[in-house]
């Protein structure tokens, strides 16, 4: 398992171009196990080395903005790839409606201090991607929170066993929900680690 994109990585234009939809649909297959909705709002997205390629791939594709836009996106990308002894999820708050997500995120400020991981009834508790704040001076969630699961041998190693409980939480006083992440999510997400 690769845990950082490097510059060799990354495909000339022309190059991903013909290959783009074969690549978006391998990545999407990935996808399907790497995903779990926690309530009726929140969607966590478990990144890996391959969602993050594609991500700067797409990004490249789209903006050509060259070497100097690749730095920018290796930057941004290459901290949420899983390092080997941790899960990495991009959390979204879906909804659609301008105003009541709003009103929702306006009462879920400090959310990314709040979530959580059971493993075999061992708790991880998620740390949020420190590169902005994620809540406002008046208390509004962003949308979009990256949280890191750091796991210690043990609990890699629970994680790995076929049959774990695994249970991913959200514990804010306006947003308490919890999901069982199904086996095939888990032998997925198993596959992170070293």
């Amino acid at each position: 398992m690769k845990h950082e994109i490097t510059p060799e990585d990354i495909l000339p234009l022309e190059e991903f171009a013909r290959i783009r939809k074969e690549e978006r649909a391998r990545v999407g297959a990935l996808k399907k196990n790497r995903r779990i909705e926690v309530g009726p709002h929140a969607t966590f997205y478990f990144e890996s080395y391959d969602t993050m390629w594609l991500q700067v791939q797409e990004m490249l594709h789209i903006e050509k903005g060259g070497d100097a836009q690749l730095k920018d996106e290796l930057a941004a990308y290459n901290p949420l790839i899983p390092n080997g002894s941790e899960l990495v999820a991009t959390v979204m708050f879906e909804i659609d409606d301008r105003e009541r997500r709003q009103r929702i995120l306006g009462k879920l400020g400090g959310v990314e201090r709040t979530i959580k991981l059971r493993v075999g009834g061992e708790t991880i508790i998620g740390v949020a991607e420190e590169d902005q704040d994620r809540t406002t001076a008046e208390g509004k969630a962003s949308s979009v929170q990256f949280i890191h699961f750091p796991f210690n041998p043990h609990q890699r190693e629970m994680f790995k066993r076929p049959g774990t409980e695994v249970i991913v939480g959200i514990h804010h006083e306006n947003y308490s929900h919890m999901a069982i992440v199904p086996e095939s999510v888990r032998a997925a997400l198993a596959r992170d680690f070293d």
